[in-house]
């Protein structure tokens, strides 16, 4: 049952950014446009398209997770801040909480790495 609850926890901490990175490749121009708004330089969407598919499929499938999910605390830090930090919004203190909330689902997993159903996870041999 463990097995079960870690890989679906880490479908659902996942899968947040996977649908927001497809978002961003079918609306490439207006997202390169948002961050812009904000001093960021529109061509950096690429790395933040490419973090938000790659890690979040090897936190899935468990190949080094606890790196991966390390790599994005600190991209859903950095969004928070660099993005989310008008409180005044009630939308913006929404989506910043959430980020920080994410940071620390991500710490779960580098803290205590991934159960069973992990691509990584040592083999337990039996020696005859």
């Amino acid at each position: 049952m463990a097995n079960v609850l870690d890989l679906i926890g880490r479908i659902l901490i996942s899968a947040l950014f996977l649908i927001s990175a497809f978002n961003k490749v079918f609306n490439l121009d207006d997202s390169m446009g948002w961050m812009e708004t904000f001093g960021v330089p529109g061509f950096l969407i690429f790395p933040a398209i490419a973090i938000e598919i790659i890690l979040p499929i090897l936190v899935i499938v468990g190949y080094q997770a606890r790196i991966a999910a390390g790599i994005l605390s600190i991209f859903c830090l950095l969004t928070a801040f660099l993005f989310h930090s008008d409180f005044s919004n009630q939308l913006q203190l929404v989506s910043f909480l959430k980020n920080i909330g994410l940071a620390g689902g991500f710490l779960f997993i580098v803290a205590n790495g991934t159960k069973d159903w992990a691509v990584d996870k040592e083999k337990k041999y039996v020696r005859l």
